[in-house]
């Protein structure tokens, strides 16, 4: 038997960075002097965008006896013998310089500031309003009046709250620093690499002006579309994103587990199937802004999880909702960017800019097609001319492909991905459009659409299929080609097809990616778009 105490131990390597350990320290020591780091509530009075906004108009050396109380995040700091400044940074990025001098807060407090406050830390101060010197709008520190309100509730809770006659205190210790920002041979100036921005967003937020335009652009064009929608009496739905079976769209879903039911679930490829049970029942125009989940590749333009616009209107079509969808696009642009009626022509990521105004292009998916390859295809072209035409310009066609599939594809490669200006590309084939009404007066076509926008698809719409035994007959296709090996055809939904046997009206169904949207409105990549997109994770 071996005796333990024998063994040598050896304690495992602290690779924790050094300016962490520094500032965990500043961490403890203030909380052993009864100081709270990070305090329940501040006695903030306004914003550093309202104090930037009151007072543009002073001089250079003018000063005010206005005081305030604001707060933001340190990311410039300059000390000096008994004079101390700071710039601090709100959430919107805007900016304002504060000042501390030992004549004003007192040499101790001027000490403590120096020792205990870091870069990246939140800072409150309170002072008066003045400008530098040098035209710089600053504030400048110097002790509150004292209320017995605020004396009151700092003497019940000291380790929580700022002392209510401070003229500065730490409003949250950041126990990380503030990554370094390097120039590039080009003069540019780097703070993260591609990669850090995506899995440190924070990070990119604090950093970057461009990831929090983004944001608030986001929110704008969100914030757009719902209001657009709710101008024309469309009611907003909420519907089920785990399944029983996944349907509206042919894409590969995601599956899960629901213990209490001990039941296989999916999470939602589409909104499709439940908003149109909602019109059946008499919800005329409904929409959904939502995520969906599609377990498929990730590039510049995909993403498995995504957040998807879906709209119906009853007794519309597929022409309806092309004038729905282009006027909420450039409604949004307008609002998302102040721009003109008539004038929504956006500034991309690159600088060129882009134009969505006006009437958009509608061109024919067959007609375009045939014209690229130099030769009529049509819904009765031979699968073997179609094949040979695929080879012909390096595309791989699976044995499971149905037709019409070949037929997109060319497209795709021919046309679609050449498609500059805002394009409407009109009536697909029956074979790969299972929910879609078939054409009025082009057999063996269906009533659909897609929306190509700098040569990537934006948005599509259908009239949408009312007739319930087309719509079995679809299904049944559809589960004969899952059962010859295509993974995305869709599943025969036998709860949908009972409401649709209730009578479901004509309509118009539309669906649009928000990710997609704001690529189209800033010109720039999906992870750039979505706040916290997926990424593999290290190691």
């Amino acid at each position: 038997m071996t005796d333990s105490s024998s063994v040598p131990t050896q304690t495992p390597a602290d690779d924790t960075p050094e300016q962490v350990k520094v500032r965990a320290a500043k961490r403890a020591r203030l909380m052993e002097a009864g100081i709270p780091p990070y305090p329940a509530r501040l006695p903030i009075t306004t914003t550093i965008a309202k104090v930037r906004e009151k007072y543009s108009h002073l001089e250079a050396g003018e000063e005010t006896e206005d005081y305030v109380g604001l707060a933001g995040r340190v990311i410039l700091a300059r000390n000096g013998g008994k004079l101390c400044f700071a710039t601090l940074m709100d959430g919107a990025g805007n900016r304002i310089q504060v000042m501390l001098s030992a004549a004003s807060v007192g040499a101790q407090s001027l000490a403590a500031y120096k020792n205990d406050v870091d870069l990246g830390d939140h800072l409150y101060v309170h002072g008066r309003v003045i400008s530098s010197r040098r035209g710089e709008l600053s504030v400048f520190a110097a002790p509150a009046e004292v209320t017995e309100e605020a004396r009151a509730a700092y003497d019940a809770a000291p380790t929580a709250l700022v002392a209510p006659d401070a003229s500065w205190a730490i409003a949250s210790k950041a126990i990380r620093p503030l990554p370094k920002t390097w120039t590039t041979k080009d003069g540019e100036d780097i703070t993260l690499s591609e990669d850090q921005r995506i899995r440190r967003r924070e990070l990119d937020l604090i950093t970057r002006p461009a990831a929090r335009d983004m944001i608030r652009i986001r929110a704008a064009v969100n914030r757009s579309i719902r209001e657009n929608f709710f101008n024309r009496d469309y009611i907003e739905l909420e519907t089920p994103m785990l399944q029983v079976i996944h349907g509206g769209a042919s894409a590969r879903p995601f599956t899960t587990h629901m213990n209490a039911l001990d039941t296989e679930l999916y999470l939602r490829i589409a909104t499709e199937i439940y908003l149109k049970r909602a019109v059946v029942g008499g919800v005329d125009r409904v929409f959904e802004i939502n995520r969906n989940f599609r377990n498929e590749g990730m590039d510049s333009s995909h993403s498995p999880e995504f957040t998807a616009l879906e709209a119906y209107e009853a007794y519309s079509d597929y022409n309806g909702m092309a004038d729905l969808t282009r006027d909420l696009i450039q409604q949004a642009a307008r609002d998302a960017f102040d721009l003109p009626a008539g004038g929504e022509i956006v500034r991309l990521a690159d600088g060129t800019e882009y134009d969505l105004s006006g009437q958009w292009d509608r061109i024919d998916l067959y007609g375009s097609t045939s014209e690229a390859l130099g030769e009529e295809i049509t819904v009765d072209t031979p699968r073997a001319d179609l094949l040979r035409h695929a080879e012909r310009i390096g595309l791989e066609v699976d044995d499971y492909a149905a037709d019409g599939k070949i037929v997109e594809d060319i497209f795709e490669e021919l046309v679609g991905s050449k498609l500059w200006a805002p394009t409407f590309v009109y009536d697909f084939p029956e074979d790969t459009s299972p929910l879609t009404r078939y054409h009025r007066s082009r057999p063996g076509l269906t009533e659909k659409w897609d929306l190509y926008v700098r040569g990537f698809e934006t948005a599509t719409a259908y009239s949408e299929l009312a007739d319930p035994v087309v719509q079995r007959e679809r299904f049944e296709a559809q589960a004969l080609a899952a059962a010859n090996g295509d993974p995305e055809a869709m599943v025969l939904d036998e709860d949908f097809l009972v409401a649709m046997e209730q009578g479901f009206p004509p309509c118009g169904g539309m669906g649009m990616g928000i990710d997609r949207l704001l690529m189209v409105l800033t010109g720039q990549g999906i992870r750039e778009t979505i706040p916290f997109p997926l990424v593999k994770r290290l190691g």
